[in-house]
């Protein structure tokens, strides 16, 4: 019951933001050249990999690592205020439509972060659906520590209530919690 509400409130909730997200398309276009969406090989349950959809916030020829790990100087000025807002993310919705992904879960990573996957591995972290907002992420823990991450999911998974995930979808919805770390490096 819980999973069917879920995707009907994430299809409902895409097909009204599909607006919203088609002219985000257009500006980010105008800034900068390349693909407004952003697709990514993500980990998911069980460690088998997605197609992760996002609006981009990056220039065009980003290196492909964990924003930990990339320099703020690829920021674009629109997806600095996408990243800030979680607009950025929307897209994501298409991935829980498509039962890859939940709304609240741990958020996924990259291949080749391979120490937040062997930390997630050793706490049986991807015995679950990754989501578009997590306890981590609203507790300002992100990739760059990847033990504490695990350890949060962890602790997320075997707390997990479908209250528990509203009250986190509130918390994300008002602002709270960082999001991923970018570098502090100029490009």
């Amino acid at each position: 019951m819980y999973r069917t509400l879920e995707w009907l409130f994430a299809a409902i909730l895409l097909l009204i933001t599909v607006p919203i997200m088609a002219v985000i398309v257009v500006l980010i276009r105008l800034e900068s050249r390349g693909n407004p969406i952003l697709v990514q090989t993500r980990v998911g349950r069980h460690e088998k990999p997605f197609r992760l959809y996002k609006l981009r916030t990056m220039h065009q020829g980003t290196p492909v690592a964990g924003s930990h790990e990339v320099s703020a100087g690829y920021v674009t000025a629109c997806g600095a205020w996408l990243r800030r807002t979680k607009v950025d993310e929307l897209p994501q919705l298409w991935n829980v439509v498509l039962g890859q992904m939940r709304l609240v879960g741990p958020r996924p990573c990259l291949p080749t972060q391979s120490d937040v996957i062997a930390a997630r591995r050793a706490r049986s972290v991807f015995d679950v659906a990754p989501g578009i907002t997590g306890a981590a992420q609203v507790s300002g823990i992100d990739m760059s520590r990847p033990e504490q991450l695990a350890a949060a999911d962890a602790d997320y998974i075997a707390r997990r209530t479908a209250l528990g995930d509203l009250a986190l979808l509130w918390q994300t919805f008002t602002g709270r919690g960082r999001g991923d770390a970018i570098g502090s490096a100029d490009r």
